[in-house]
């Protein structure tokens, strides 16, 4: 009985190690690969969120490249108003940055707040925020895949999955068109 229970109990540290480990190799992001852009002429020119359908969709003229399901912030309705609201922002920007050592697996950030949502904010006396980015799962929680569809848990992100991010990655540029719709 003795043995038993010293066998499950060092049964149990060795998957505490291993989960710890595995864990931590996706936290650091340890060997990760870039993913390569592909051919210009295959980028999607335009990005397209509808919060309503929770889809992300890249485009390039009137073809759809693919479409993604999508997390949003925690208050998904409406336009972002102002910093800490838990929306995420509705209109025309663009993709203005790229970041390849996000907390959030790959990041593409969005132009937000514009010079509008400035002027908006400033009229009713707060900040509009800022920090909108479309990108993947924390560092760490790569294993919830696609669970993170279960509810809307960003600050006012677009989130996918990071086997998605690596694939949007490949087909976004910077300066390219993203339409958030209601």
């Amino acid at each position: 009985m003795l043995a038993a229970r010293r066998l499950a109990i060092a049964l149990v540290a060795v998957l505490l190690v291993a989960g710890t480990g595995i864990v931590a190799w996706d936290f650091l992001q340890l060997g990760r690969q870039i993913p390569q852009a592909v051919p210009t002429e295959r980028q999607a020119d335009l990005i397209k969120v509808d919060k309503t359908a929770r889809t992300l969709s890249l485009l390039r003229g009137s073809n759809i490249i693919k479409t993604y399901q999508i997390s949003l912030g925690s208050a998904p309705a409406g336009h972002k108003a102002r910093e800490g609201d838990g929306r995420t922002p509705e209109g025309r920007y663009s993709i203005d940055s790229r970041n390849s050592r996000s907390r959030f697996h790959l990041a593409l950030h969005i132009s937000y707040p514009n010079a509008d949502d400035r002027r908006s904010a400033q009229q009713r006396g707060v900040l509009p925020g800022g920090d909108i980015m479309v990108h993947g799962l924390p560092n760490g929680l790569s294993w919830l895949d696609k669970l993170h569809l279960k509810r809307d848990w960003t600050d006012g992100c677009v989130a996918v999955t990071n086997q998605e991010m690596d694939e949007i990655w490949t087909y976004v540029a910077t300066d390219t068109a993203i339409e958030i719709l209601p």
